[in-house]
């Protein structure tokens, strides 16, 4: 039996235990308020903070090292004696400190050093060092080496474990956080630090107590195999991953459970306005469009909102699955919003929509940050009327202050990446009326793996496009050399000569000296002088909306041969004449943003090709990128490989809400604990409600609820 669900705004209360990690950082010995607020910056707030600040990696300090088998580039402890010690002016003043062990010099340099540190370091004092060796104008030197005495009262032994690296922050040093773990680990061993998951949980991953993966994380012993703390794979590591996992997949179905406690306005719809928009159609929707809709609509119907994602590649038809759902609020004499990510993205889809809706009798208005005065003010006075604008088209400007709605009942959001999470709440919260909330409905065009969906979105169904539209055929992409420019101008100028259209995507508008890109502008004036016979058009962010949207009405409608346009296109153009994507300087885009500019083309039944134009020399990711262009179309499989090149934060669009946010744990490289992780979140809200809060408070912290603010 599920426990209880937690009050809105809130996570389960804390049990008793564990207080002890949570008291404020200042209560660890030498931490005054000065520290603290640096320590801050890092995160750093209370004990159990400093607890779970992960190294980045690990030295091996647990033996010294003869001077004379040192080479350039190892990174070791080294013992001796000081032979010399003097202050130089080469350039700039420094501190040179020459040792001996008997085996062979070393120089210590120094270039920033206090008066004191020059009265220790002199002839005879013996001293341990640690850094890494370099060729240098007197021979192996070490520069700024960590070092201690290695006499008398200050004698130590080596390290009895293997040396953690943290991130650190100015003004607080490695050796500062090396004493703050040491003293947290301590402490919690003193008062048993709190293990908020269940020991039954952790049985079938495998997985150590937390106190053991803690100080194992924190103090490997030597021997410790570093390959697998380096690929992150070690069962220390794993345990915290898991834990971490666990706490965003609790707080995401924490979030799903309140958001399916409100109501909803259930849209019962007969249809009859979809029949009707479906007869104008000149297509047959796909069965995985047809599967997605009748999951969506029977979403509509239930009294509670709607949560669900569908997510199809680039041209898979997922807006006509949005008109359909809009049209079914609209039947029920309801209101539907569709906010895209830029005002080009939903001026088209203004377009669209009236198009579509216009023979329908069912008024569309558009709302962007660029309407302004009097046309603004009578938008904003329909909309709030409610019935008499039932759909909606507009960008972030739907949920700004003054916006309201008279009877909104759908809200749908356009490439799910671009927006946070509290945007999207943001403006289902602009919905709420007579204690009722509107139904969601998100769509992306960056498909992403199901197992990764199940993580990420785990406050919302999931539907998949799996089809494209029949006629569409598969565009060939060729990776090219900028040298070979010419080549690709003669091969634009063969295609429009055969009746078809082009476009040339460049990043920037303008010349800049500090990013080598072409601009749009610089490019559209040399295509006009080489291809004189051609009309050629141009499109960026900077023209007027009536200008650009003049230009791309050219190109749909045939009027001109090429469009130059800067990654305005990326989302939005649907033009079946065009047959080739050329590409400026793809090496310096991502490749979700890459797939989205190639599904301009290959909309007709034509052979299509983009061309991929770089700049050399190519680094190693961007490569890889354009190999995963080259070799496939399938946007699922584009997906997978971003995800691995980039990261989940940056593919899915989230990192400004906190989600995916990690400290330890990797999706990808912990793939295989997430159906484990699943689980264990079901076990957590059932049996352990008290436990969760804690946990949340322990990884996620102040970010523990990602809609509800």
């Amino acid at each position: 039996m599920s426990g209880p669900a937690p009050s809105r705004g809130s996570v389960p209360p804390q049990r008793p235990g564990g207080a002890a990690e949570l008291r404020p950082v200042t209560a660890l010995k030498g931490v005054g308020d000065a520290l603290a607020v640096k320590l801050a910056k890092l995160g750093i707030e209370t004990v159990q903070d400093v607890l779970f600040l992960m190294p980045l990696r690990y030295e091996d300090r647990t033996h010294t090292r003869p001077i004379g088998t040192l080479r350039a580039g190892d990174r070791a402890v080294v013992e001796g004696e000081v032979q010399l010690a003097e202050v130089v002016i080469r350039r700039r003043r420094q501190l040179l400190v020459r040792i001996s062990d008997g085996s062979g010099f070393l120089t210590l340099r120094f270039f920033y050093f206090t008066a004191q540190q020059q009265a220790q370091l002199v002839r005879g004092v013996r001293l341990r060092c640690y850094g890494e060796a370099r060729r240098g104008t007197l021979g192996l030197e070490i520069v700024h080496p960590e070092y201690r005495r290695a006499d008398g009262v200050d004698a130590q032994d080596t390290s009895d474990s293997l040396t953690p690296v943290y991130p650190t922050t100015e003004g607080v040093q490695q050796g500062r956080l090396r004493i703050l773990t040491a003293l947290a680990l301590a402490e919690a061993e003193a008062a048993a630090v709190r293990d908020w998951v269940p020991a039954e949980l952790l049985a079938d991953p495998g997985l150590p107590p937390l106190a053991d993966a803690l100080r194992f994380v924190h103090r490997p012993p030597p021997g410790a195999d570093l390959a697998s703390f380096e690929t992150g794979r070690h069962p220390a590591q794993r345990r915290l991953a898991f834990e971490e996992l666990l706490a965003h997949q609790v707080s995401l179905r924490l979030l799903r459970r309140e958001i399916r406690a409100d109501l909803a306005w259930p849209l019962a719809a007969t249809g009859a306005l979809g029949a009707a928009f479906r007869a104008t159609l000149p297509f047959a929707l796909t069965g995985a469009q047809e599967r997605a809709l009748a999951e969506a609509l029977a979403d509509l119907a239930k009294p509670s909102p709607m949560l669900r994602l569908v997510q199809g590649d680039v041209g898979s038809g997922k807006t006509v699955v949005a008109a359909l759902a809009a049209l079914a609020a609209v039947e029920a004499g309801f209101q539907a919003v569709v906010m895209a990510p830029t005002e080009l993205l939903a001026e088209q889809h203004h377009q669209n929509f009236e198009r579509w809706f216009r023979p329908l009798g069912v008024p569309v208005a558009l709302l962007c940050g660029r309407l302004t005065g009097r046309a603004r003010q009578l938008t904003l006075n329909a909309i709030a009327a409610g019935t008499d604008v039932p759909v909606v088209i507009g960008t972030h400007a739907l949920f700004q202050e003054g916006v309201k709605f008279g009877r909104l009942a759908l809200v749908v959001i356009d490439e799910q990446h671009r927006f946070g999470v509290h945007q999207r709440m943001a403006l289902r919260d602009k919905g709420r009326g007579h204690g009722r909330y509107p139904h969601q409905l998100i769509m992306t065009a960056t498909p992403i793996p199901r197992t990764l969906a199940m993580t990420a979105y785990a406050d919302l169904d999931v539907s998949v496009i799996d089809e494209l539209p029949p006629g569409r055929t598969p565009v060939r992409t060729v990776v090219m050399p900028d040298s070979r420019r010419d080549e690709i101008v003669a091969r634009i100028e063969a295609a429009c000569r055969g009746g078809r259209q082009a476009y040339w995507v460049c990043p920037l508008i303008e010349e800049s000296e500090e990013l080598e890109y072409q601009a749009a502008e610089a490019t559209h004036a040399a295509l006009v002088v080489a291809l004189p016979d051609l009309k050629i058009g141009l499109a960026h962010g900077r023209l007027t909306p009536t200008k650009k949207q003049a230009v791309m009405a050219a190109f749909k409608r045939g009027e001109l041969d090429v469009l130059v346009a800067t990654t305005v296109i990326e989302v939005g153009v649907d033009v079946p004449n065009a047959s080739l994507m050329v590409i400026e300087n793809a090496e310096r885009m991502g490749l979700a943003q890459l797939h989205q500019l190639r599904g301009r083309v290959g909309r007709g039944a034509a052979e299509s090709s983009c061309v991929l134009l770089y700049r050399a020399p190519l680094s190693p990711l961007a490569r890889a990128r354009l190999e995963v262009m080259r070799t496939t179309t399938d946007g699922f499989e584009v997906s997978r490989r971003d995800l691995e090149l980039r990261g989940p934060g940056e593919l899915l669009g989230t990192r400004q809400t906190g989600l995916m946010q990690m400290k330890v744990a990797d999706l990808i490289r912990d793939s295989d604990l997430l159906p484990y992780v699943q689980q264990a979140a079901e076990v957590m809200l059932a049996r352990h409600p008290d436990n969760i809060g804690p946990l949340l408070r322990r990884w996620i912290g102040a970010r523990d609820r990602y809609g509800k603010v």
